[in-house]
């Protein structure tokens, strides 16, 4: 019996405590039934009962928690400090910039947004998280192979390089309270996405 739909995540971290990454209930179970869990944190989302016992006649159950410490470290702990580079995809531009045009300020669904280059690809322009933004496509098309001052717009936030903890909860679908207080005690104190989070939780308080 579980306490919210199965489409849940539960969020995995090191022994450490960096997080790592999001998996479904079914992978959580695995961790767990494998002894690969350290310890647990936050609320129980799921009471999963297993088969019966022959010799006790009781059902196991395998209660899964929010937040999930498995054993041992990352193996690539050390690439996720300062000069950390999360790979770049239109799901998670497009959720940093909230699924806002930052050149019109209005706020579109996933298929009506497209991935701009600032500085374009023709004029030199990289394909990266500090040259990117997310753009609906009208303004996309108007803006073209020019830089926002060639097209006469202005950009409306700039662009930055999300850290791993940040890269986290952007690959997350529905994060819960205690799994999103977890992330942002890793993000950088400065944080542009900490302030938008903090600002999210003021306006629903």
């Amino acid at each position: 019996m579980n306490e919210v739909g199965l489409q849940q995540q539960v969020l995995r971290t090191d022994v450490s405590g960096m997080p790592l990454e999001w998996v479904g209930y079914q992978e959580a179970v695995r961790l767990i039934a494998l002894q690969q869990v350290s310890y647990t944190l936050g609320r129980t989302l799921y009471s999963i009962h297993g088969g019966i016992n022959a010799r006790s006649g009781r059902r196991s159950v395998v209660e899964v928690n929010a937040i999930l410490a498995t054993t041992g470290h990352h193996p690539r702990k050390h690439l996720f400090g300062d000069g950390y580079v999360p790979p770049l995809s239109n799901k998670a531009l497009f959720r940093r910039d909230q699924n806002l045009c930052l050149y019109c300020g209005q706020q579109y669904a996933h298929f009506m947004l497209s991935r701009d280059h600032v500085k374009p690809l023709s004029q030199g322009g990289r394909d990266a998280w500090n040259n990117v933004v997310t753009a609906c496509k009208r303004c996309n098309n108007f803006k073209a192979g020019r830089t926002p001052e060639q097209a006469g717009i202005q950009l409306l936030a700039i662009p930055f390089t999300p850290t791993h903890a940040e890269y986290v909860y952007l690959q997350g679908r529905q994060i819960l309270a205690d799994q999103m207080e977890f992330l942002l005690a890793h993000f950088p104190r400065h944080s542009v996405l900490r302030k938008r989070v903090e600002q999210g939780q003021a306006l629903l308080a």
